[in-house]
């Protein structure tokens, strides 16, 4: 009876009592022992097996084998098909086996590290699996949070500790966490053992940035939020020690809420495979059923003839129970035009391709001695296709350093040459050097001014020391360390330092500073905290002697409507500044400052009291009570920031745009900072028709928003129908002679850049993938050359992803570094791990590893596109060859009475797969290239064939077995007809059963073997070793075979006299005929081939041909310009912090350059006429997508 009280209590409320594990326990709240593993000892066969077996083929197989063991059917040994089917599924056991025994092993790291947990009034020892639900923990300064805590007390002033979120939402900037009042003070364990406090709170959920919940003790509540709590995975930092309730344990922790599940990938090949498989099984049954019916009547018209002295084989008792058994016989003799070594070779070149990206020196990163690995051997030809990427933004695309690099003051400019900047970035400050001039060269004027002591450039720095959240701590004398909430705000205090005001030290009521030498002391009266609408925050302070001034600093969008009327002309000359410094792609604030009277302070501390205290619409009133005070404020100037990209990152993405790839970005950022980023990496331009904004909060509004969008666009195309063609020209060169000159680097992007983009914050996205919604947003987004979805949690992340591969069925890769980049990593088709400075959880989530964004164009381009080109190449050849190998049986049946007589021994039937045919098409696969790898990066468009699926589909598998079944035609019927009546000199009859075999096995190994040399684009010593010595081997195993040895020694098994073989191969007749029939084999695929070369030739036989008609590489324009400087369009380049409270801050933008990227070659880059056709066909054929035609259009 109690039971649906629990379920109704867990999935509405938790209830949470504090030391008391017993009545904790009745809920059954999960404990705090984790697992991301997939199996363990007692599971892993047989789920490991059921996995296996969900591929067709492995089922087909097994299906196979279990004919192959019935003797009455069974016309060939079961090894032959047991071996590989044992091998195969042991290699990939193997595999999955190993890649659980590192889940396992990281589970058990984190499982079993150590807690101080509070048991019976002493702190013991305790590993994190222990922990339970109602547990009181204590956290040291630099420990891991063991589960979701309510913070009980803190060694800070006021309850108050300082976290790391880097885990959870990637940002690497501290935030604030505060205790409830009345249990900031138990801080003495004994006090912490009777705390007997009760929650009542939210059931779990993954929602990162809230909670809500109460304490009821002592007779009195109190209510909780999101800054009272420490999540798992949190960091405790700057803060000596800290106790916490736990809340949620385990699964139900807000960080593994959001990890996502470990999925079973599957590559589109596979995919593909899968239903192929099907279709040739059903093939074989349709085979098998004519051969069947042609048995049931040869044994009725003609077989019954017979049975006086060749009678039927026990329990076959007439001619339909014979026909039934051919059938069966047939389908197990002609189940080789899918051979199991099929799947074991695909899974040794997977191997290779893997070890390839491993030793690949041009992904090794040598500043973090960090290799890139391949973690997965299954998806690498899927690398070759990916349509759209999903990048995180900080520490993925931006190295997350600040620099202040311009400002201007009182209407003056400071900072001319934006490639030289402030040195401002180190974390450990020395003050005894207050204003050093080091770095300083481009602001030199403005440390002059500081010197001769003009009063509004002291104040412009008095304001960036005192309008902040920094805390600093001093490790030793002259040493000054200081912890910022957000890179931004630790340049700014840092600017401040070097122009001689350094900030010192805080407590909750005092900021102490050090201005020109002299130590100053201000009393801190209150601060006006950030919040999502007012994009800005403000500090009261009162200094020594006595006046109150109000500093405040945030958005120049905001700040200038707040000014005082006489502001007008310095507003208006730090307007033009700031146009400049957006130019630049620099991210801006605005100061200013406001004198308060003893009044005016009295009387608003009375309402900013009043609304601090209210317990409804407390946000409202507090907001309220802001906006008075900040008004009538006098312009101080604005502040100008570049935060540093990753090396690579802007070339990075135009090469991966030319190659029709898209890239959006999914961050848990303020809008302002992910726009910013994306200006800087060339992901958005002014040169764009217009990017579109999506923030309403309600479905209704969001819905509004995206139709207004779609009816703009509309507009834009009836009115403007050419606009989408601006730069059309690109990439003609190639089909004349030398290249023309490049284009101009500043036109070059243009191209690159497209028409619309799509930004999208958290609120409106959780709206648009509601269901009636998606697909409305998804025709809206993908129409958008950039999409940026700001202020996304994990989990958002991850149903971005899903919705894509819902509803454009692309390749999808998400890459990030972070642990709340999990989630997205599991749910695209193939995961990026970066190894940066969040840890190492995404890398253990990704599917590929390596140190630097610049790294995913050559793990695409290069290695992505080769996979798949060899992976296409392998299967075509490897179904080509085994029909031709087949389909010789199939018409052998109508010459043989139907009776499932093989045309060749068994032997030879066992080796052709294994031996004879096995290694060369290995070579193939793993080797293959049509193009070098700096070609594949220099001409981008090479990498469109792998997205529209070009090289192995159905039609090339259609295409492949018509050549195999034409080739099986002429294998069997030239010797036939050229054998049936030859004689010997003597008069003997010079065809028999063996000469027939061995005649068409011989020119089938030939056929094959000059296919696969035609095939092969590139060859190696193994290419050529592998081919030469497996038709070698051919003619040593089959003579070997058919020796007189091996005949008496062994007489049931080799049925073949050696002698009567020599004398057949003495006959030249017998060499015409191989010669004869490899020539009617192969001379239309060659004449097919060079028509198609001279015709209708593919982009990469074009770059080939200009390859070796210009021996080396065309030289690189090294011109140092910047590219595509933007022009005019302002925008507010300031952003907070991800958390409220505290006045986290977060600003975005970089000065775009590319000083040493040759772009000179893009010009070069284009796409050959069958593309264009194959993607206008596509588009035709599915949901237009503006974006991909869009693409198509500039790039060409």
């Amino acid at each position: 009876l109690l039971f649906p009280d629990f379920k109704k209590l867990l999935t509405e409320e938790r209830r949470v009592r504090a030391n008391d594990r017993e009545y904790n326990e009745k809920f059954q709240y999960a404990s705090n022992c984790i697992m991301t593993s997939k199996y363990n000892i007692i599971t892993f066969l047989p789920v490991n097996l059921f996995e296996q077996f969900q591929e067709v083929a492995n089922t087909y197989f097994l299906f196979l084998l279990i004919l192959q063991l019935i003797p009455q059917i069974s016309s060939l040994s079961w090894f032959t098909t047991i071996v590989p089917l044992a091998l195969v599924l042991s290699i990939t056991a193997v595999k999955d086996a190993t890649d659980d025994y590192f889940r396992h092993k990281s589970d058990n790291q984190v499982n079993n590290r150590q807690s101080q947990v509070l048991i019976r009034g002493s702190l013991q020892n305790e590993k994190w699996m222990n922990v339970r639900v109602g547990d009181i923990i204590k956290l040291e300064n630099n420990q891991f949070v063991a589960a979701d805590l309510l913070l009980l007390s803190s060694t800070e002033p006021h309850g108050l500790c300082y976290i790391e979120t880097a885990e959870l939402d990637g940002e690497t900037n501290m935030k604030v966490r505060q205790s409830v009042s009345v249990t900031s003070e138990l801080g003495d364990p004994n006090n912490l053992a009777s705390f007997d406090g009760e929650v009542v709170c939210e059931p779990p959920n993954n929602k990162l940035d809230r909670f809500s919940g109460t304490l009821y003790w002592r007779e009195k509540k109190y209510s909780l939020t999101n800054q009272n709590m420490l999540l798992r995975g949190c960091v405790l930092r700057n803060t000596e020690a800290c106790y916490g309730l736990v809340i949620f344990a385990g699964p139900d922790t807000k960080l593994m809420q959001n990890s996502g599940r470990t999925k079973f990938k599957r590559t589109s090949i596979d995919r593909l495979m899968n239903t192929l498989v099907l279709w040739i099984f059903g093939f074989l049954v349709c085979m098998g059923m004519i051969l069947a019916v042609g048995n049931a009547g040869w044994e009725k018209e003609v077989g019954s003839l017979f049975q006086s002295y060749l009678a039927w084989d026990t329990p076959v008792n007439n001619f339909l129970f014979s026909a039934f058994l051919s059938f069966w016989s047939y389908v197990i003799i002609l189940n080789t035009v899918v051979p199991i070594s099929l799947y074991v070779s695909v899974e040794v070149i997977r191997l290779g391709h893997s070890y390839f990206i491993n030793w690949d020196q041009q992904m090794f990163c040598s500043q973090c001695n960090t290799a890139a690995e391949a973690r997965t051997t299954t998806l690498n030809e899927e690398l070759g296709q990916v349509e759209y990427i999903f990048s995180d933004k900080t520490g993925t695309l931006t190295q997350n350093i600040m620099t202040f690099n311009k400002c201007s003051i009182n209407g003056q400019s400071y900072g001319k040459d934006t490639h030289t900047t402030c040195a401002c970035t180190p974390v450990i400050l020395f003050i005894t050097h207050l204003s050093s001039e080091a770095g300083l060269h481009s602001l030199q004027p403005l440390l002059e001014s500081v010197k001769v002591g003009d009063s509004c450039t002291h104040e412009f720095f008095r304001l960036l020391s005192l309008c902040h959240t920094v805390m600093s701590e001093e490790k030793s004398e002259g040493e000054l360390v200081y912890k910022a909430q957000s890179p931004d705000e630790g340049a700014l205090v840092t600017a401040a330092r070097n122009f001689g005001f350094v900030f010192r030290s805080r407590t909750p009521g005092t900021i102490t500073t050090t201005e020109m030498g002299r130590t100053v002391t201000y009393s801190l009266l209150a601060i006006l905290d950030f919040n999502n609408i007012r994009k800005r925050m403000s500090v009261i302070v009162r200094n020594p002697e006595g006046r109150i001034r109000l500093y405040c600093k945030g958005a120049d969008t905001v700040l200038l409507e707040r000014l005082h009327p006489c502001n007008q002309e310095v507003m208006s000359i730090t307007s033009d500044h700031l146009n400049e410094y957006a130019t630049d792609g620099l991210r801006t604030l605005a100061l200013a400052y406001r004198d308060l009277s003893e009044d005016e302070w009295e009387a608003w501390s009375e309402s900013h009291r009043f609304a601090d205290k209210a317990t409804d619409c407390r946000e409202d009133r507090l907001a309220a009570a802001y906006e008075e005070i900040e008004q009538n404020m006098m312009l101080l100037g604005a502040t100008a920031i570049e935060d540093k990209l990753q090396e690579g990152v802007p070339e990075t993405i135009a090469v991966l745009s030319l190659a029709n790839i898209k890239i959006w970005v999914l961050t848990g950022d303020k809008q302002e900072t992910a726009v910013n980023i994306g200006y800087s990496c060339k992901m958005l331009t002014d040169d764009m028709t217009e990017v579109f904004i999506i923030s309403g909060h309600t479905v209704q509004s969001v819905r509004q928003e995206l139709r207004s969008i779609k009816a703009k666009r509309n507009h834009l195309k009836r009115f403007f129908p050419d606009f989408r063609r601006r730069g059309g020209g690109v990439g003609k060169q190639l089909h004349g002679s030398p290249p023309p000159p490049p284009l101009p680097l500043s036109n070059l992007m243009d191209n690159i850049s497209g028409e619309f983009a799509l930004v999208i914050n958290g609120h409106s996205l959780a709206h648009a993938l509601e269901a009636d919604m998606e697909a409305e947003f998804v025709s809206t987004a993908c129409a958008c050359k950039a999409v940026i979805c700001c202020r996304v949690t994990p989990l958002q992340k991850a149903q971005v992803v899903e919705l894509i591969k819902k509803h454009k069925k692309a390749v999808t890769l998400a890459i990030g570094d972070g642990a709340n980049d999990i989630s997205m990593i599991k749910s695209a088709h193939i995961g990026v791990g970066i190894s940066g400075q969040e840890g190492i959880q995404a890398v253990l989530a990704s599917d590929y590893s390596f140190s630097q964004f610049r790294f995913l164009q050559r793990l695409l381009l290069v290695h992505g596109r080769w996979s798949y080109l060899r992976m296409c190449r392998f299967l075509c050849y490897f179904f080509y060859k085994n029909f031709a190998f087949t389909m010789v049986h199939f018409w052998f049946g109508f010459f043989c009475g139907f009776s499932a007589q093989t045309v060749y021994d068994q032997y030879f039937i066992t080796l052709f797969n294994i031996v004879y045919t096995s290694l060369p098409v290995l070579a193939m696969g793993i080797f293959d290239q049509d193009v070098p790898d700096h070609r594949s990066l220099e001409y981008p468009k090479l990498y469109e064939p792998g997205q529209l699926n070009l090289l192995f589909n159905k039609r090339e598998f259609f295409i492949c077995i018509a050549q195999g079944i034409y080739t099986s035609v002429v294998l069997f019927f030239v010797p036939y007809a050229v054998l049936s009546n030859a004689t010997q000199s003597n008069g003997v009859p010079l065809a028999d059963y063996q000469t027939f075999a061995v005649t068409t096995a011989t020119a089938l190994v030939i056929v094959v073997s000059v296919q696969i040399v035609l095939d092969t684009g590139f060859w190696t010593v193994f290419n050529h070793v592998f081919v030469w010595g497996s038709l070698g081997s051919y003619f040593i195993i089959m003579f070997a075979l058919h020796s007189q040895t091996l005949f008496r020694i062994f007489p049931n098994q080799f049925h073949f006299v050696g002698s009567s073989l020599l004398s057949f191969l003495s006959h030249m007749f017998v060499w015409l005929t191989i010669a004869l029939a490899t020539a009617i084999c192969i001379v239309p695929v060659l004449a097919f081939r060079f028509l198609k070369l001279d015709l209708k030739p593919q982009l990469s036989d074009t770059v080939r041909k200009h390859t070796k008609t210009q021996r080396k590489p065309p030289g690189r324009n090294t011109g140092s310009g910047r590219l595509g400087a933007r022009g005019g369009s302002r925008r507010s380049g300031y952003a907070f912090a991800h958390q409220e409270g505290f006045g986290e801050l977060i600003t975005s933008g970089k000065n775009m350059r590319l000083s040493s990227l040759a772009l000179a070659s893009f010009a070069s880059r284009h796409s050959s006429s069958w593309i264009d056709t194959l993607r206008r066909k596509k588009h035709t054929h599915t949901p237009p997508s503006t974006s991909g035609e869009s693409t198509y259009r500039l790039m060409t």
